[in-house]
């Protein structure tokens, strides 16, 4: 009734309480963290897997992350003092953004320059000079950038490209210097003019075996830009096709690639 005639947002939680252990042990904060590194990245993995939406996934991840908690009598920190829920809570988000940054080892050079030079500077420019030392860290330079269609370079500036400046007629077949980050924005440029398409479904199932670790970069560049870089429409676009992510599976299955038409190899 509060919210009647309001905007207002409503949550679901769905509390499993068990009846602790009378024989449950008393543990350190190290002895949690490490509990936590243990068995959180796989239980995320899972809500991954199952296409849980970025926006909601701090909030799923706290699920298995207070289970490790409340599987203890305490927890207790360096002067022994039992730990707070909220600072559960902070360790929790603490080992969900470290999950989220290590996704980024897994993909190609040029997608990993460009995740960092977005966190750094958004879609806006940035000195040249400071890209090619990201670049160089990276094993490759600005040039290469360039060449694989993340990049515009010029008069001593560097800007990753709106989805908005993507080549229309773009094929994953077809491109010699195929990235993780070129096949992610032309699908979510295509998911944003037609939705759950046929077009869009087609273009994932060219992926491949890749699909995974494109689907892996829109959870990494949602939590760049909502909680990092506060860009609430970059953010929006991400999630939204993360939110799609099963029903284009599903239809990525049915869909025929022609003659024309394959999955594409990544050179990672």
């Amino acid at each position: 009734m509060v919210a009647a005639g309001t905007n207002a947002l409503a949550n679901s939680v769905v509390l499993v309480c068990r009846k602790k252990n009378a024989t449950a042990d008393t543990i350190t904060r190290a002895e949690f963290i490490r509990a936590m590194k243990r068995e959180l990245p796989p239980a995320i993995a899972e809500l991954q897997a199952a296409n849980i939406a970025p926006a909601d996934m701090p909030q799923s991840a706290i699920g298995p992350g207070m289970g490790v908690f409340s599987r203890y009598k305490a927890v207790l920190e360096s002067d022994d003092s039992p730990m707070t829920v909220k600072t559960a809570l902070q360790l929790i988000n603490a080992e969900l953004d470290d999950f989220l940054g290590g996704i980024q080892g897994e993909f190609d050079a040029d997608t990993r320059f460009a995740i960092t030079w977005f966190e750094q500077h958004g879609l806006g420019k940035g000195d040249y000079g400071v890209a090619d030392n990201l670049a160089r860290a990276r094993g490759i330079s600005v040039e290469s950038v360039k060449h694989a269609g993340i990049v515009d370079s010029a008069t001593g500036k560097v800007r990753l490209l709106k989805r908005d400046e993507l080549d229309p007629d773009w094929t994953p077949e077809d491109d010699t210097h195929l990235t993780v980050w070129e096949c992610l924005h032309h699908l979510v440029r295509l998911h944003e003019k037609t939705g759950l398409s046929e077009d869009t479904a087609r273009l994932l199932k060219r992926f491949g075996p890749q699909a995974e670790a494109v689907k892996d970069l829109a959870y990494c560049l949602y939590d760049i830009a909502a909680n990092k870089r506060r860009e609430a429409a970059e953010a929006t676009a991400y999630n939204a096709l993360i939110a799609d992510w099963s029903e284009l599976s599903q239809q990525a299955a049915t869909v025929p690639l022609d003659g024309r038409d394959r999955q594409a190899r990544f050179e990672l």
